[in-house]
């Protein structure tokens, strides 16, 4: 699975797509705990087996931090998740 970040450049979108494209439930906020939270609860029975974060760039370059903790997750996820992946292309 994709998660094409063309034109999301604030925190807000990212997690609004995240929310939609990874079918989040309807209490999953503006977070990276929650973020977190929802990728490993799901890992176990939603989350696809691999998730692509593509077009990433202006993001990066929107929200540096933001984008230094979703690297630090996906790191985290990678370990945690021995069956799953998740990266940037």
């Amino acid at each position: 699975m994709t998660l094409d970040l063309t034109g999301i450049n604030t925190k807000v979108g990212f997690h609004q797509l995240a929310k939609t494209e990874l079918n989040f439930p309807d209490w999953y906020g503006v977070s990276w705990d929650a973020f977190w939270d929802c990728v490993i609860a799901a890992a176990r029975d939603t989350m696809p087996d691999q998730v692509t974060i593509t077009n990433w760039a202006e993001f990066a370059e929107a929200c540096p931090r933001d984008m230094q903790i979703l690297r630090e997750i996906i790191v985290d996820y990678n370990q945690e998740m021995a069956t799953k992946r998740m990266e940037l292309a």
